[in-house]
């Protein structure tokens, strides 16, 4: 895919994975919009980015509707939407007796039923432009763990979800795959990233993974990618 003129949406753009995907993107030359639940948090973002090219919108993703409305937001400024990266989710972990109801559609609302909302309200600009569709899923999509039932739930699903969407989609030449990371510094599960976080995957290498999965020979498809630290801490 070259990546001239190419148009990029990514969910949960505001910090972690998603900004230092956003930022890996801008830095490629991509036009790209971001999205968050609260637009202030949305329009620092873009700020800290620093480019002219980049949409900021305010979207849940557990909301259709206002995936609807963020694609038509971009559509409106860029004409077209040909990238799409669906990585907001939340992380709620307790045992399963102290599992809530809260934590648990918190996060099969946004992990898993999120995803498809973005699928769902991106496909027909992806079809028409041969596009490329991503979920970033976890190393928790496939390794089940205590305390962990929800979210190793939406994640096994964000997985089979993709992977499903990818023998739908290559039909109309649209590439899909789903990244499954280990442990990243980021903000997830209200973690402050810190010093001590040097070992761990960074956001910006999870960004320049997805500029080079853009880059690959268009008969080349990494359907579903795990990526670990090189080292544990």
């Amino acid at each position: 895919m070259s990546l001239e003129n190419k148009v990029a949406y990514i969910t949960g753009g505001t910090k972690g994975i998603g900004f230092g995907i956003a930022k890996a993107l801008v830095d490629a030359g991509l036009k790209v919009a971001i999205s968050g639940r609260k637009l202030a948090d949305v329009e620092k973002a873009k700020a800290d980015l620093g480019s002219e090219n980049v949409l900021a919108v305010a979207s849940n993703v557990a909301n259709y509707k206002d995936e609807e409305a963020a694609v038509a937001d971009i559509v409106a400024k860029f004409g077209k939407l040909d990238i799409v990266i669906a990585n907001a989710g939340v992380g709620k972990f307790a045992p399963i007796d102290q599992l809530s109801l809260e934590d648990w559609n918190a996060m099969i609302d946004t992990n898993l039923t999120g995803i498809f909302h973005t699928l769902k309200a991106t496909v027909e600009q992806l079809k028409a432009n041969k596009g490329y569709y991503i979920s970033i899923a976890s190393l928790a999509g496939t390794n089940f763990f205590a305390g962990g039932a929800g979210y190793n739930a939406s994640k096994f699903g964000v997985v089979g979800f993709t992977q499903a969407a990818m023998l739908d989609l290559r039909e109309y030449d649209v590439k899909t795959t789903t990244i499954m990371p280990g442990s990243v510094t980021s903000h997830f599960n209200d973690h402050q990233p810190n010093d001590a976080d040097g070992w761990k995957i960074q956001p910006e290498d999870l960004g320049q993974m997805i500029v080079d999965l853009l880059n690959l020979n268009p008969n080349v498809l990494p359907s579903k990618i795990e990526v670990r630290p090189t080292k544990t801490k």
